[in-house]
């Protein structure tokens, strides 16, 4: 008898099939962009990884791709290659001078298709400085209205914390993509992101949504690891993206490099991975 070939269907960490996420068709016009807010209030959950190297992938799928560094901190700016010290306007010049135009602001990377609105430090003050304008939650959006049209995704790499410079993001926002550090300290906040986004939902931002929560610094040989991502998969269902981050030095290296991994390192696994993370967000509509 004729032995049957079979083929083993792929398995995301919680035991779904892992579907072909088929490479994005060019796109015969740019624009305009979905806006998605990389947000967690915890801090080292790889929020600046991923939205460096997913805009990378995007870029290499001929997206144009604008990152907004919107963390006081600046490691988005210094990840892609700026000075923060050297840089002699940010986003928070145009967050506090409305004679700043965005286009001024803005600066080309390395990597092309990739723009890069810095930050550093002095966006510390801001959230201060904002407390008494009228619509202070809304002042990013207004912000960025001049250029959403020349780019296909706008990815915002928020602060670690839920206040006024967050919910300007979240305000601006079409989407929040949730970074998740596969640990249960990681793991207690996201309720309370998530209840945070429904409220901007409700009062400020009427079509915010969660595109996706991702697992990131994942260990697949750890028994600790695998329970967080299916208490994940519990709460939240297919919120949970396929796409895993795995744990690896190749992205601290990347980023003392000031590159992203899928140029520093194109054939390592951590490369694949965010490229399959562009190609998860596009074919479920919510990246271009």
């Amino acid at each position: 008898m004729a032995r049957e070939d079979k083929t083993e269907t792929a398995l995301d960490p919680v035991g779904r099939a892992l579907p072909e996420f088929p490479v994005p068709a060019p796109l015969a016009a740019h624009g305009p962009a979905r806006v998605i807010a990389m947000c967690n209030q915890k801090g080292g959950v790889g929020k600046t990884t991923t939205t460096i190297n997913l805009a990378a992938a995007l870029a290499e799928y001929g997206r144009r791709v604008l990152i907004v560094d919107f963390d006081p901190q600046g490691a988005a700016s210094v990840g892609l290659g700026a000075n923060p010290h050297e840089l002699e306007r940010t986003v928070y010049d145009l967050l506090v001078d409305k004679n700043t135009a965005v286009s001024d602001v803005i600066r080309p990377t390395e990597i092309p298709g990739l723009d890069l609105l810095p930050a550093n430090i002095d966006l510390s003050a801001a959230e201060v400085q904002l407390v008494n304008e009228v619509a202070r939650e809304s002042i990013l959006a207004r912000v960025l209205r001049p250029v959403v049209d020349d780019y296909d995704v706008v990815l915002i790499d928020c602060q670690p914390s839920l206040g006024l410079l967050t919910v300007n993001a979240l305000t601006a926002a079409h989407g929040v993509l949730i970074p998740l550090e596969c640990e249960f300290f990681a793991l207690r906040g996201v309720a309370l992101l998530v209840e945070t986004v429904d409220k901007v939902r409700d009062r400020l931002n009427p079509r915010l949504e969660v595109d996706g929560i991702l697992a990131t610094m994942y260990d697949p040989r750890t028994l600790h690891a695998r329970e967080v991502v299916a208490r994940v998969y519990e709460a939240f269902g297919d919120t949970l993206l396929h796409t895993v981050i795995g744990r690896t030095v190749k992205f601290p290296d990347a980023s003392i490099a000031a590159e992203p991994i899928t140029t520093y390192a194109p054939t390592h696994a951590g490369a694949h991975a965010y490229r399959q993370l562009a190609r998860e967000l596009v074919a479920r509509g919510d990246a271009a």
